[in-house]
């Protein structure tokens, strides 16, 4: 395997090598759907096995299952450079979005500003605050928010990474001004998170918001909401439950008070197995250097782009410093071509007009030749 990252690897980190060990189901398939769901690996397997042995040996293990969930939090705290405070367990992006929605007063500032860039699911939340006064602007592409952006807004909503084409977005530039206008920036890091650095004072972000099934390693159904300053918000949350009280095992029903850190933005129990698949998962990439994961997937997505192109395929062209972890490739029928490829034993994930490539820390340039490989067969059928 070859070695793409350069220069001396921090101590205590893993190789691309040693981290492509902990999933020998690679060894059978050539898995570029990381963008859309991660691929199995020892870590996720101890993980379930862990959870499951808990169950036969206590019977109800809830005081362990709430450690994971704590580890977890803790974990992706960790990661963006948060204190676990400010991070929220929640279901999935949509729900963390609609907790942020929920407590902003639109009645003074109503403006709210997204992008078709963004992933679907966040602006049908943001859309569906205007009955409550939100007025909701589509900023066209990252130069356009300057212009979107007046003395109005309310909230900013920005993806790190651009779901279907991979343009990574100039994010603190774009808190930069809306914080100079008042405004709170709300951050979607779902296909940034595990394949880049992120931190959440660098991006200068109010909130962000990343799930655990690509990137993070983990499984569907969990997701973390940081927020910066979670008692601030103008109203309470209007989705709610037991774990967004300050103390959840209280029990009272007559009392509703929401906890003074990010919890408050919780509702109810949260899925055990996926909190323990985001605790192994976030630890795998706590093992890594995300400088060097981001060199090793910036040099496959590049290298991905030139054999493509050689062989007569059209990308969506992103420039490389601004292209995130995947390759848009084209094609008149992306699902029917994301199924053959799968046949062929590669896994790809389409979205609209594109069939997403996606590499990780643990993909290598072999990836891309079974990938070339498969197209060729599929071409010439």
């Amino acid at each position: 395997m070859s070695t793409l990252a350069a220069g001396p690897r921090p101590s205590g980190t893993l190789s691309a090598e040693e981290f492509r060990a902990h999933f020998p189901m690679l060894e059978r398939v050539t898995h570029l759907a990381g963008c859309g769901l991660a691929p199995r690996s020892t870590a996720l397997d101890e993980a379930l096995a862990e959870m499951l042995e808990a169950m036969a040996s206590h019977g109800a293990p809830w005081h362990l299952f709430e450690e994971r969930t704590a580890q977890a939090r803790e974990r992706f705290a960790a990661l963006v450079g948060a204190d676990p405070e400010q991070i929220a367990v929640v279901p999935n992006a949509s729900v963390g979005a609609y907790q942020v929605a929920s407590t902003a007063d639109w009645t003074a500032r109503p403006r709210l500003v997204t992008t078709p860039l963004e992933f679907p699911s966040l602006a049908h939340v943001w859309l569906a605050q205007r009955p409550r006064g939100a007025e909701v602007v589509f900023a066209e592409d990252p130069e356009a928010y300057a212009a979107a952006v007046d003395t109005t807004t309310r909230l900013v909503s920005v993806p790190m990474t651009a779901y279907q084409d991979a343009l990574r977005m100039p994010v603190a530039e774009i808190a930069g001004i809306a914080h100079a206008r008042g405004a709170e920036v709300f951050v979607d890091a779902y296909q940034a998170a595990g394949v880049e650095p992120v931190d959440v004072h660098r991006l200068d972000c109010d909130y962000l918001v990343a799930g655990t099934s690509k990137y993070l390693l983990g499984l569907p159904g969990l997701a973390f909401l940081y927020a910066r300053r979670p008692e601030a918000a103008d109203l309470d949350p209007a989705l709610t439950g037991w774990f967004g009280r300050r103390d959840p095992f209280a029990f009272d029903p007559r009392l509703l008070d929401f906890s003074g850190t990010a919890r408050r933005y919780e509702t109810g129990t949260p899925p055990v197995p996926a909190c323990y698949a985001a605790a192994a998962g976030l630890a795998l990439i706590a093992r890594t250097d995300p400088a060097r994961v981001r060199a090793h997937v910036q040099e496959l997505t590049a290298r991905a782009a030139d054999a493509l192109r050689a062989q007569g395929e059209s990308v969506r062209e992103i420039p490389a410093a601004r292209r995130g972890a995947h390759v848009g490739l084209l094609d008149p029928e992306p699902a029917r071509l994301a199924e053959e490829l799968g046949r062929r034993g590669v896994a790809v994930s389409a979205r609209g007009d594109v069939v997403r490539v996606a590499f990780h820390y643990y993909n290598h340039p072999d990836d891309i030749a079974s990938l070339c490989k498969a197209l060729r067969e599929y071409r010439s059928r």
